[in-house]
């Protein structure tokens, strides 16, 4: 009998046991229907953006890579075995849209239809806000440089001063078109530019000092077209204060400018000039910090040595009893400090020894 009233004990314990749990539970479903619709709902995307994030951050990346090839350069094939005609580059706009730049070689851009109305809009379409449009003025620039270059000469200051405005834009389609335009104005113009040279001239070194690539090869072509149709000079004492500016990149650019400039002054030329004052300029250049304008330097002064000895040959010992005394060794000790000195004549003694062996 004790046995059966305590199962029957324990049971009832139990059943008031479940009985209160499931009061519990509607008390705490009731609590739950209370809470406002928009805090049940932070509570569950917070939960959400915490079990998967990695989710989110993979659509994120997609879309990046998607508008990154949107925005990519399409460069068109070689016609024939040539350089390709064009190349294209799609760049976002702000309303969305994607506007085509094309870079066209000098050699196959086509001469203008209309020259006064081009003439009468150029100026004004060099200074526009709309960078389109600068794009095809600039492109204007280039076909009148090339098929009316006399068309523009009593413009051609301004002009030059709208093409360095364009160089300092940081949009890279503008800036590398601004460029292309500075190369084919070299080539047409020459010496004509030589007052104006300046505001083009520290913009192409900064952007051939630069890291993106295609706009730096574009400036290092541009560079090398003012040094081949620009004469040094004109140009040497333009070059010469970058030698010593306080961005080495910009150093060593000015430096590879001038060394592919003086031989083209040839023997009597660099005389003219002053072999004293280029031997001294080279020296300096031998100690800088980039490797590009040490080998500048070296190539320079391998020039100057040549051009020394052809105009400075020593007298045969029979006439003269100091064969020694224009000797290139004596030249540089006598125009530098002993340790530059020293560092020239290593430089031009190796060169020498290689070309000997």
């Amino acid at each position: 009998m004790r046995q059966i009233l305590g199962i029957e004990f324990d049971k009832t314990i139990n059943l008031c046991f479940r009985l209160t749990l499931i009061g519990m539970s509607e008390n705490a479903l009731r609590d739950l229907n209370t809470i406002p619709a928009t805090e049940r709902k932070s509570e569950s995307s917070s939960k959400t953006c915490l079990a998967k994030p990695s989710v989110d951050n993979a659509d994120e990346n997609i879309e990046e890579r998607q508008r990154k090839k949107n925005g990519s350069s399409l460069v068109s094939l070689p016609v024939n075995g040539n350089q390709a005609v064009t190349v294209n580059s799609g760049i976002e706009t702000g309303n969305g849209t994607v506007a085509e730049v094309e870079y066209i070689e000098s050699e196959n851009l086509n001469d203008l239809e209309d020259i006064d109305i081009c003439l009468k809009n150029l100026l004004a379409g060099l200074d526009s806000k709309d960078w389109i449009v600068v794009c095809d003025a600039l492109n204007n620039v280039r076909r009148l440089s090339l098929f009316h270059k006399e068309a523009m000469v009593d413009i051609l200051e301004d002009v030059i001063t709208l093409v360095a405005k364009s160089l300092k834009n940081p949009r890279s389609a503008l800036c590398k078109t601004a460029i292309m335009t500075s190369t084919d104005i070299f080539s047409a113009y020459n010496d004509l530019i030589i007052d104006s040279l300046d505001t083009l001239l520290v913009q192409l070194l900064l952007k051939a000092s630069q890291d993106k690539r295609f706009v730096c090869e574009a400036a290092e072509k541009s560079l090398v077209a003012m040094t081949t149709w620009i004469s040094p000079m004109s140009l040497l004492p333009k070059l010469q204060p970058y030698l010593k500016h306080k961005n080495p990149r910009i150093r060593a650019k000015a430096s590879m400018c001038f060394s592919r400039s003086v031989p083209q002054l040839g023997a009597e030329g660099i005389k003219t000039y002053g072999i004293d004052k280029l031997i001294q300029v080279a020296a300096s250049q031998l100690s800088d910090q980039l490797p590009e304008s040490r080998e500048a330097a070296r190539t320079l002064l391998l020039e100057l040595q040549n051009v020394y000895v052809k105009l400075h040959d020593p007298m045969p010992a029979t006439v003269s009893e100091e064969p020694e005394i224009g000797s290139w060794e004596n030249f540089c000790q006598s125009k530098l400090s002993p340790l530059s000195a020293q560092a020239v004549l290593r430089v031009t003694s190796v060169a020498r020894e290689g070309l000997v062996s």
